[in-house]
């Protein structure tokens, strides 16, 4: 049976990508993780920026971090861990799925699993994939992180975008299950059906660069279906003066420059707004119900 919160208070889910600025894909080719360690750092500034507002509110998220954040910085994984939050894995290199074959996605994941464990000392339970790269092509994928042994995964967002997206994916929690009978929560990024398309609504550059009246509508609308909304976001997004890139198009600056100056105030505004539970807790509630997801 589908899914429905209707009837009670809609707790949605927060969630955030915990990475560089020089992780994102659109700098891929700029910068391999061989440079990382010499460029600028800013994660800590603003991931103890985010915490802070976190405390205030009271709320709770999942931080999908990479391994490589967890292997430099386990002192910051475990503050996170201690102000209640959960340490989920988003790969160790933020190296796309669909550029890996299957060997080479489960080391960079085992690998990853091993430096979040190594700081927080607990394994993660959910994985989301680097630019939401796993799609129809990649579909294995799934059921190599059961085999690893996760839980959940939220690594769909289903829509057609240039860099990433599978349209034709679920827009909706729900459960698989294998042939091995391991079984897997999926968790897509939220979207709104509109004019037989669905439309991104709920984290990056699109809750960045819309009003917040308009995102917040988009919500309210989700949750009056009986549906959460998976919001994410990045810590690098909230940065107020983020490091000068040379050589950025129009669209790329407008990716990794825009509306960074608001947004800390829009969310800030959201978590008023708005309830909000983390991804584990979500997986944890509704496998006591024993509701099915489709």
């Amino acid at each position: 049976m589908p899914i429905s919160l209707a009837a009670t208070t809609m707790d949605n889910l927060l969630t955030i990508d915990l990475e560089e600025w020089f992780a994102v894909e659109i700098l891929s080719q700029r910068y391999t993780i061989d440079d990382w360690n010499d460029l600028p750092s800013t994660v800590e500034s603003n991931v103890r920026r985010l915490l802070e507002l976190f405390r205030r509110r009271n709320a709770r998220a999942t931080w999908f971090a990479l391994g490589w954040i967890a292997a430099r910085y386990p002192l910051l994984l475990q503050e996170i861990a201690r102000d209640g939050h959960e340490i989920a894995c988003h790969s160790y290199s933020h190296r796309r799925v669909d550029l890996m074959d299957q060997g080479t996605f489960r080391a960079d994941t085992e690998r990853a699993i091993e430096a979040l464990e190594k700081a927080t000392g607990e394994r993660p339970a959910g994985y989301r994939a680097p630019s939401w790269s796993i799609n129809a092509r990649t579909a294995w994928a799934f059921e190599t992180l059961a085999d690893l042994g996760f839980v959940y995964d939220s690594s769909i967002f289903p829509i057609k975008h240039d860099i990433y997206g599978m349209p034709e994916g679920p827009r909706h929690a729900f459960k698989m299950t294998f042939d091995s009978g391991r079984e897997l929560w999926e968790l897509p990024a939220s979207t709104f059906r509109l004019l037989g398309r669905n439309i991104p609504m709920a984290g990056g550059g699109f809750f960045r660069h819309s009003p917040y009246w308009y995102s917040r509508w988009l919500i309210r609308k989700l949750n009056r279906q009986g549906r959460p909304a998976v919001i994410y976001i990045h810590p690098w997004e909230f940065d107020p003066d983020p490091p000068h890139i040379d050589g950025l198009g129009s669209l790329q600056k407008l990716r990794s420059y825009g509306s960074t100056s608001i947004l800390y105030y829009k969310f800030d505004r959201l978590l008023q707004d708005f309830s909000f539970i983390t991804v584990g807790d979500f997986v944890r509630r509704h496998s006591k119900r024993r509701i099915g997801f489709r």
